[in-house]
Parts: structure tokens; C-alpha cells; sequence
């Protein structure tokens, strides 16, 4: 069984992650996606086991103090996690597994996990990130407020990422994840 490259994707909210991902998933061959665990509740679409694990704060903790997590943190005022089963289950897929996660989480997982592929999806800049967040219309003034002042602490961090990528241009920013996916995998070939 292969060690499947974790590949570690981190932006503020209204970065785009979303978005480019799931280009990069649709174009990249050999991707498993990492459902996270979280105690927010779902948004319009959003599907139990699907985009996340949607558990209650009592679950959470319950996983907390049974090690269960490679990673987590409360962010935006919700738990987020990842789980090791995540890795277990690419290590039996024999795929690389991506985890779409905040800067603590990425933190955390390259402190376990030195050889992490660590990327920052950074919007243009504020100003298009505020417009992002507020275009998408579901979160409240106070929620926004939030996630513009955790985003600005976020950017402040990205350069503990390995790679920056700025999202400005969809098709660019896909193509750069892309290629240092590849890089990635070239390094490890050799």
C-alpha cells in the first residue's frame, strides 16, 4: 500500500477553494477528497457524508477525546476536523488525499505530517474576497464580519504555505494547482 501525498489546500472564506477544486478534482486523476467533520449546520444543497459530517458539539468532543482527529479547530464560532480515518481510507484507495482546510488545521497537520503538500489560495485581495463573501448571501452581517476578520489574519499566515496561488483568473489558478500537484509527484518519482 502506497503513502497516498496529502495534499493540503487552505484559503480564507471566499477564497475560491471550493470552486477550483472542483475543477482540479474533475482534471486530476487519482484525488480523494477529505470530508471533514463539522458542527455548522448544512447549507442549501450540502448533503450529510458528502461535503462534511455534520455532527453536534457533544459528537465532536466525543471524537476529540478519542484522538480521532488528524486535525481540527473552531473557526468562524464552528468545529471543523479532519479524521485519521480520511488517510486510512486513501491509503486503501491507493489515492492522493486532499484536504480542504483552514490555516490551524494546515498547521496541525504539517506538524504530524511534515511532507504535506501545503498550498494558500489567496483572493486578488480584499476587496474582491469582502465582494466574494457578500455575493454569496449566506451568512448574516455579524457572520461576514467574522469571516472578513479571520481572513485577514488567514492571508497574514500565507506564506507558511509551500506554495501561494492567487485566485484572480479561475483557469489560471486550476492550472497552477495543477502543475505543483504534478511537481509534487515528479519529486516523490525520483
Amino acid at each position: 500500500m502506497r503513502e497516498p501525498l496529502l495534499i493540503v489546500i487552505a484559503a480564507p472564506s471566499g477564497g475560491g477553494k471550493s470552486t477550483v477544486l472542483k475543477r482540479v478534482f474533475a482534471e486530476v486523476p487519482g484525488l480523494l477528497f477529505s470530508i471533514s467533520h463539522t458542527t455548522r449546520p448544512p447549507r442549501p444543497g450540502e448533503e450529510n457524508g458528502r461535503e462534511y459530517f455534520f455532527v453536534d458539539r457533544e459528537r465532536f468532543r466525543a471524537l476529540v477525546a478519542q484522538s480521532a482527529f488528524l486535525e481540527w479547530a473552531e473557526v468562524h464560532g464552528n468545529l471543523y476536523g479532519t479524521t485519521r480515518g480520511e488517510l486510512d481510507r486513501a491509503r486503501a484507495l491507493s489515492r492522493d488525499l486532499v484536504l480542504d482546510i483552514d490555516v490551524q488545521g494546515a498547521e496541525q497537520v504539517v506538524k504530524s505530517h511534515p511532507s504535506a503538500l501545503t498550498i494558500f489560495l489567496r483572493p486578488p485581495s480584499l476587496e474582491v474576497l469582502k465582494a466574494r463573501l457578500k455575493g454569496r448571501g449566506t451568512d448574516s452581517e455579524e457572520s461576514l464580519a467574522v469571516r472578513i476578520r479571520n481572513a485577514e489574519i488567514e492571508l497574514g499566515r500565507a506564506g507558511e504555505f509551500q506554495h501561494q496561488v492567487v485566485n484572480d483568473d479561475l483557469d489560471t489558478a486550476v492550472n497552477e494547482v495543477k502543475a505543483i500537484i504534478a511537481a509534487e509527484h515528479a519529486k516523490k518519482a525520483v
